[in-house]
């Protein structure tokens, strides 16, 4: 059943469409083709076909369907066509045309089966990491090249080259466009769930340049864990859901209104998002009540910790220190040493707090990450150890690659050298 529309009703429709199908019909082709680059172009054709047969024909009644039956005829006829001086290509088009797939009767639920397979062979653990958040966000997000070399520092050519060789050894080393056994699962899973946590926090804290954040990549990788939760609800996937949102939801309050760093502790708690809160800490609660607790869980409940505390005197640092010890054995790194140093300064006073994190930067691990050098001035400070934290301030100085980072150091070995004493924690 269709519906007369005029051109431009149609067009509309085609553009809002695309918007909200596009990624699904290409999953689905690239399932049906079982080719990237073929998927991706057939995906062009449908909706340029659409553009010129809903204005005349009316717009179908399930226009996804319609996208992918006009998407995988456009292919096979394309390869008919390319099969005049490549012999193989008829071959493909004959194969293909002999396993239709029924695409027009695909359900919601198969839809969403592709959407998955999908996820799951972009971050499929023979990529390189690198590849694997290319592809994801190129393929699964629909980012441009450009978008993503811009938000990972790197120049568009070389991005394209590693998309292009990501989807080459999908095809050469023959991975499967599946979801993994059960057996696989939780090693698969794993990498899934790493690949939109490394998408988040680049969104999240910028690496470098002028912005502390970048939203639209928060946004895609809070996008991409919440089809996850609705096609593998799994414990570790609610969690890594939670952790996103209860950080995300802190988003307005983390820069100045002329763009600035702001502190935990020195942030306009009014400016948190509460729906985002309230969704973050019902997922914690959904996750701990399977008991199969993981890492992503455990830092959502830290990131709980601090959502739920009214102010930032409020807060429970012995419970933060409880649970960054429970974290610690799930996933040990300096990194999680680290913030548990720093909430071990808060609960039990900044000389203990020191000793942790000079013991760690004595083993020389996390020697070129600037918060380590940055919670050590900031101890040092409090301490009255002026020279001592002016020299930590330096050296995190040196390392910071965010402009907003780089000028809240300044700002405080200003304050630093004025003598100031009322300097809040970092």
């Amino acid at each position: 059943m269709t519906e007369a529309v005029t051109a431009q009703r149609a067009r509309d429709v085609v553009d809002t469409v695309y918007r909200s199908e596009s990624r699904r019909v290409l999953a689905t082709l690239i399932r049906l083709l079982g080719d990237f680059d073929l998927a991706e172009e057939a995906l062009h054709d449908a909706f340029t076909a659409a553009v010129e047969r809903w204005p005349r024909d009316g717009v179908p009644g399930n226009p996804r369907a319609w996208l992918i039956s006009a998407g995988r005829f456009k292919a096979i006829d394309g390869l008919r066509r390319r099969a005049r001086f490549d012999a193989s290509l008829g071959a493909i088009a004959e194969r293909l045309d002999a396993d239709p797939g029924e695409p027009a009767g695909l359900d919601e639920e198969g839809v969403a089966d592709d959407r998955l397979r999908l996820i799951f062979t972009c971050c499929h653990p023979a990529l390189a990491p690198e590849a694997q958040i290319a592809l994801t966000l190129r393929t699964i997000c629909g980012l441009t090249t450009e978008e993503i070399a811009r938000a990972f520092l790197a120049r568009p050519a070389a991005l394209a080259q590693r998309i292009v060789r990501a989807k080459a050894k999908i095809r050469d080393a023959r991975i499967p466009y599946e979801v993994p056994g059960l057996a696989d699962l939780p090693d698969r899973l794993d990498v899934v769930l790493h690949v939109i946590y490394l998408v988040f926090n680049e969104g999240y804290s910028a690496s470098s340049g002028e912005s502390v954040t970048r939203h639209d990549l928060s946004t895609e990788a809070i996008r991409l864990g919440r089809l996850l939760v609705e096609l593998l609800p799994e414990p570790e996937a609610l969690g890594l859901l939670a952790l996103m949102l209860l950080h995300e939801a802190r988003r307005a309050g983390r820069t100045s209104p002329s763009g600035e760093l702001v502190v935990l502790e020195d942030q306009d708690r009014s400016l948190w998002n509460r729906e985002q809160i309230a969704e973050g800490l019902g997922l914690v609660q959904r996750a701990f009540s399977s008991r199969r607790i993981g890492p992503y869980t455990v830092q959502a409940a830290i990131a709980a910790a601090h959502a739920g505390a009214p102010r930032a005197a409020a807060t429970d640092w012995a419970q933060i220190v409880g649970l960054y010890d429970v974290l610690a054995r799930a996933e040990p790194s300096p990194v999680v040493e680290l913030n548990r140093a720093v909430a071990v300064a808060m609960r039990d006073g900044p000389e203990a707090g020191l000793a942790l994190v000079d013991d760690i930067l004595g083993r020389g691990e996390l020697e070129e990450y600037y918060l380590a050098h940055s919670a050590r001035a900031d101890l040092c400070r409090r301490l009255g150890r002026t020279a001592e934290a002016r020299a930590s301030y330096e050296r995190a100085l040196g390392l910071a690659r965010q402009e907003p980072e780089r000028r809240y150091l300044e700002r405080r070995m200003v304050q630093l050298t004025e003598g100031r004493s009322d300097l809040k924690s970092d």
